[in-house]
């Protein structure tokens, strides 16, 4: 491999894309590839702000608002395309911890379809492969509810908005023509979860 392949994983809390990242860096590592691991919201320096606006959000939804939020989050991933993807060696594989299809999952009232175009618009760069994790609502609900930090969500605070959320993502993932890979039952992880 002579160019960066750059893959992304997105999906609901608790689907099992940790999981599914640590397999895949172990097996390609094994083979002596260059894995880089990278998290969207941890590669983002203006997460904080963005934060403010989806705090806001949640307390009072509204259609300007949550676009206010897809914008800033398509303008960090304009950043990160930039300044963080561009720096990683040339014969690289790129994990990625969400991109932006998660947005389908969180996004109630702007259509996917815009938020695909405010990505495009910002040269915000696409993965060579996506990847859709989704498991049993149910099954990932509960797994990301016994997690030390909890679920840990400003957005998804009851089983039916985390169903709703699952099905949008499938949705989406599945009309965009990405690969879309479906993790259902129970996930063993290195520490035995």
């Amino acid at each position: 491999m002579n160019r960066q392949l750059f893959v992304s994983l997105d999906g609901p809390k608790g689907a099992g894309k940790t999981t599914l990242l640590e397999a895949m860096t172990k097996v390609l590592r094994a083979d002596n590839k260059k894995v880089i691991r990278l998290c969207e919201k941890k590669s983002d320096p203006f997460r904080a702000e963005t934060m403010v606006l989806v705090n806001r959000l949640a307390r009072n939804p509204s259609l300007d608002l949550e676009r206010e939020v897809c914008e800033r989050l398509a303008d960090s991933r304009a950043w990160i395309s930039r300044n963080v993807l561009t720096k990683q060696p040339p014969d690289s594989i790129i994990l990625m911890d969400r991109w932006y299809p998660s947005d389908a999952a969180f996004r109630r009232m702007v259509p996917f379809a815009e938020i695909l175009q405010l990505n495009i618009e910002r040269n915000v760069r696409t993965p060579d492969l996506h990847v859709g994790v989704v498991t049993a609502p149910e099954i990932s609900w509960a797994r990301a509810a016994a997690r030390t930090r909890g679920l840990s969500s400003t957005v998804i605070h009851k089983l039916e908005e985390h169903v709703a959320c699952t099905q949008a993502f499938e949705r989406e993932i599945a009309g965009q023509g990405g690969f879309y890979a479906v993790m259902k039952g129970r996930l063993k992880t290195q520490r035995g979860r």
